[in-house]
Order: structure tokens, then sequence, then C-alpha cells
């Protein structure tokens, strides 16, 4: 019988089913239906009832990154003009002193408990756990209703924010409902799935997981955070047959003990897809060893979807590619006139998935025209296509750094750092680092006379920014290297941190 499991408690779809029909029935009361309700909420079966309520009354959800500080969320939800959240009691407390008077004015805030879980799972501190005025129970709302009589028609595509060069968020806004085909990731999702998914909800991948998953009729299990020995266990307990990851995860299984890795029985296992950062080959490698050929890699984004697709014998026969684009996508190399690259020889990155419906950035058109050649879209990913069609990537055309999965651009980091008073000038990217792929680096450069501290400095930061983005390596130089144009030459700071390694993103 298909069922959620968070926390080692089980849920049938059936309880969650009549929460998400009276939850709908409360918020187009509230007049919900049409707009945009924000989640500010951390894996937990609630998620599921309240998107499916979100779903059922005709809104559009916009599951929000709840490791941001309140400026990005309220950037976010002023820009997309969500007037309804639904979050965490903690994660609300956390923010909301924080956020302007007139947004709060124009909020109806829900609130749920923090789970005992989750509150052991992140070192919940007390005072996130008082009791809040400022909302109303999500709780209180659904037993007052009936389950909605007649669900929405529209059923909006989810509003997903990813962060954007200019350092600020764009929501990425389908023009129409997805339907995809059973390609990729997708061919798996059945009633016999039992689908673990440890990574965050609000990320555009784990969230197609979950829906795809339980749309299909199979269970989804989610643990309160990401354990390595932990999801062994969970392997072992639920029967796990699928689950998506990110290459860090991968890394923390690996560095447990043998004792440990023997300990469990993951024969369960069918399907493990890993994306959201490049995949060392040799990382790759090592867990099909161990897991046998489960594991699968896809190129893709919240923009494109998942372009291409590759197996475990891909992997050991062309280390390094992502696959070839599925039977529904377009892939292409295009030199900077626009024109196709001849097979492996290195251009930009561009794609496209035809059962997927075109995509706009909301509030941005001109950013969406940016990154487009004819009907084509591009993430500023480099690489090549061999003379069999496989795809590789060799570098990243932007700024950005992926860690732990994560999309992050340096401008908002450089925006912050530049607030510091002693800091005269700045610049961050991205160093190799085994377990997340890439982490953060700074150099800095101080205002003359001055000589910056490394931990006030990270303090500062912490208190403006999500702690992942705080770099982890901060680095104080006298000047930069720069061009004609005063341009600081980023490549150049960066190169020296890759020189060893054989991998340059």
């Amino acid at each position: 019988m298909p069922q959620i499991v968070f926390a080692e408690q089980t849920y049938t779809l059936a309880v969650v089913a009549d929460e998400a029909a009276r939850g709908a029935a409360g918020l187009a009361a509230l007049g919900a239906t049409g707009g945009i309700v924000a989640l500010l909420l951390r894996n937990d079966v609630a998620f599921v009832a309240v998107s499916d309520a979100v779903r059922l009354a005709g809104a559009a959800t916009l599951p929000l990154n709840w490791h941001l500080k309140a400026p990005d969320i309220s950037f976010i939800l002023e820009d997309s003009g969500a007037v309804f959240l639904i979050a965490h009691m903690d994660l609300w407390i956390a923010v909301e002193n924080e956020l302007p008077d007139d947004l709060k004015k124009k909020l109806t805030v829900l609130l749920l408990p923090t789970p005992d879980a989750i509150v052991a799972a992140y070192s919940v501190p007390p005072e996130h756990m008082i009791s809040c005025d400022s909302g109303r129970l999500w709780s209180s709302m659904v037993m007052e209703q009936n389950p909605i009589a007649v669900p929405s028609k529209k059923r909006p595509y989810p509003l997903i924010y990813t962060s954007g060069t200019t350092g600020r968020p764009k929501g990425v806004q389908r023009l129409g409902t997805a339907q995809p085909a059973r390609v990729a990731y997708d061919a798996f999702f059945d009633s016999h799935a039992q689908t673990l998914l440890a990574t965050p909800l609000y990320h555009a991948a784990a969230h197609r997981f979950l829906d795809g998953t339980l749309k299909s009729g199979g269970s989804v299990i989610l643990p309160a955070r990401f354990d390595a020995e932990g999801m062994l266990r969970d392997i072992e307990t639920y029967g796990v047959t699928t689950s998506f990851v990110v290459p860090a995860m991968f890394q923390r299984l690996l560095r447990l003990s043998e004792d440990v890795k023997q300990r469990f029985d993951v024969s369960s296992l069918r399907h493990v897809v890993v994306a959201g950062a490049p995949c060392a080959p040799e990382l790759k490698a090592a867990m099909i060893d161990w897991w046998g050929p489960v594991i699968y890699e896809y190129y893709g984004s919240t923009e494109l979807g998942a372009v291409t697709f590759a197996s475990s014998e891909d992997a050991m026969a062309r280390p390094g590619t992502v696959g070839r684009a599925v039977a529904t996508a377009r892939v292409a190399v295009l030199d900077e006139t626009g024109s196709p690259c001849p097979r492996g020889e290195i251009g930009e990155i561009y794609g496209r998935r035809d059962d997927l419906p075109d995509f706009t950035y909301l509030n941005r058109a001109e950013a969406r025209a940016e990154a487009g050649s004819g009907d084509l879209v591009t993430m500023g990913d480099v690489g090549f296509i061999d003379a069999d069609g496989y795809l590789f990537l060799s570098d990243r055309k932007t700024d950005m750094i992926i860690s732990n999965g994560v999309n992050i651009y340096p401008a908002q980091i450089e925006a912050a750092i530049l607030a510091h008073p002693e800091v005269a000038d700045c610049a961050v990217f991205g160093i190799p680092d085994d377990l997340a792929g890439e982490s953060v680096a700074a150099i800095i450069q101080p205002v003359a006379g001055c000589r910056l501290d490394a931990q006030e400095l990270t303090a500062f930061l912490k208190s403006k920014i999500a702690n992942y983005m705080v770099p982890r390596h901060i680095e104080e130089r006298l000047s930069f290297p720069r061009d004609e144009a005063g341009k600081v030459k980023k490549r150049e700071l960066r190169a020296r941190y890759w020189e060893d390694v054989k991998r340059t993103i």
C-alpha cells in the first residue's frame, strides 16, 4: 500500500489526502486560488499535504530555500507577489522580525509546529520553538473545513526560484502545464517504487521525485535530515528502490567505515540518480563498485529539465559523460557565433525538452531572452559532444559555484563582503572540495591600513547571507590582477587552486 514515511512514522496516502482536501478548502476560502503560496518548510510529511492542498486550491506553490536569510526571503516574496506563506514555526520565528513591516502586513501566515525529529536533527534553538501569535495554525484551519467540494481544474506548475548571475534569485515560471514523457528518471516512477528523499524538497529535482513517485502509486521515505549511515539503514528497512542524491552524499557514504558499509543490505536498490553538481568519474565508479550498476546521472536544470541521461554502463565505458540526449530532448554545443561545434570541440551547451512547456523568468523577460539561442536554452556550461553523441562537461562560462548541489552566485556574496567598512575590494569564486564538489573562496583586499580578521568577517557575513554562501576559505591580498578595463581577473585568481585537480568544475 502506498505510504509516506517521515522520521520512522508511517502515514497512509488517504490521511494525507484528507488533510490536503481540507487545507485546499481553507486556502480557497482565504482567496488563494489563482495566486502563489510560499512554503517555508523542511522535509516533512506536512510538505506533501500542504503542497497538494495548494494545487487543489488552484494556486502555485513557491518552495523557499529555508537556508536563506530574511533579506533574500523578503526579496522572493515581494518579487513573486506571494501573499500567503505556510511555514514551520521555527523557520518563521527566525526571520519574522527581520522582514519589512509592509511585507508582513500583506502576508497571510499559516504555521505548523516543527516536528521533534527536525528539532533534534537540526538542533533548533529553544527560542525558535516558542509560541507565535503572528500567524494562524495550519491545523486549526484544516480542522474547521470540510474537504474541498470542487477542486480547481487549474493546476499551476510550481514556481521555483534559482540563483541568478546578478546575485538575485530568478523565478522559473512554466508557460503551461508540464506533462513530462516517461524518459530519463521519470521512467523509474511506478507503483513498486520505494523512493528515499534526503535532499531538500525545495529543489526542483527532489520535488519532481516526490510528485512522480506518489502520482504513480509508489511510496516515499523522508528522513528528517541526511545522514550517511541512516540512509543505509533506511534502504534496508524500507526496501528502497529509488533515490535522488547529490555528489556530496556519495562522498559521505564512501567515507563510512567498511564495517558500517557491509552492515546493511542495499540489494533492493534499482535506480539512484545523482545530479545537482558534476559527479567526479572516480566517485561514481566507487559507488557502482559498491552498489552495482544502479547509478544514473543526468544533465539539466530547473529551466531545462533533464536533457541527457547516463546509465552506470555509460559511466564506466565513457568516464565523465553525463549521457546522451533523452528521446524528447535536443542538445547542442554552439560556438560564440551560435553555430554548432564539430564533434569533440568545446563550446557552450544548449538544450531543450520538447515535452515541457517553455518558461520565462518571472518579471525578467530580458534574462530569459539572454539565455536562448533560437528555441534552445543555456545555463552557461561549457563542454563537448563526442562522436557517439555523449555529452561531457568541461567548464562553466559563468561564475556560478555549485556546492553540495546548490547553485551559488558570487555577486551576492561579494556585495555582502563589500558592505564591511574595512573591505576595499573582493573576489569570490569556487575552489575544489572533495566533499561538496566546490566550496566558496573569497580573496579580500582590505582598506589601506586595515587588517581583516577572518573570524570577524565570517560572523559579519552570517548576519547577511545564508550560511552555505559564507566563504570557507578567506585570503587577504593587497592588490588584484586586473584587465585593461580595471575588472578583476577572477579566472586568474581561481586557476591556481585547480592546478592539481583533474577537473575544472
